[in-house]
């Protein structure tokens, strides 16, 4: 079982990577001159998870979500919602904002009764 965590790990690890160093050439357009492209969700939830699955096990935290997270079962999400459409850097943004995040934030994040969701992982926040 360790040892597949820390496969899980270098996985989660690269995904992040690849996602975070795809950097623009010139004459690109959209956010922060890269080009307008929509952001993969299930590769976007992949890694997503195994950042959440990492500062669980970091940080000694344990909820429902981190069960989840660190599970081997099918991903949770594998979509946005319904008219829903973030880009490529909106993934890029949220995940630094994950990788960057304190143990006490992320208790937040993971929270069983009241989760919080960092402004940068709000991509389509529901109307009032």
């Amino acid at each position: 079982m360790p040892a597949a965590r820390g496969t899980r790990t270098r996985l989660g690890s690269a995904i992040v990577v690849a996602l975070l160093c795809a950097a623009p050439v010139p004459g690109d357009i959209g956010a922060c001159g890269q080009p307008v492209e929509r952001l993969d969700a299930p590769r976007f939830f992949t890694a997503k998870r195994n950042i959440d699955c990492n500062h669980c096990s970091s940080c000694g935290l344990q909820s429902k979500a981190c069960t989840v997270a660190c599970g081997t079962g099918p991903l949770p999400l594998t979509q946005f919602p319904v008219g829903c459409v973030p880009l490529i850097h909106d993934g890029e943004v949220c995940l630094r904002k994950l990788l960057e995040s304190s143990c006490d934030d992320y208790a937040r994040f993971i929270d069983d009764n009241s989760p919080t969701v960092p402004s940068e992982c709000d991509f389509c926040p529901s109307e009032p």
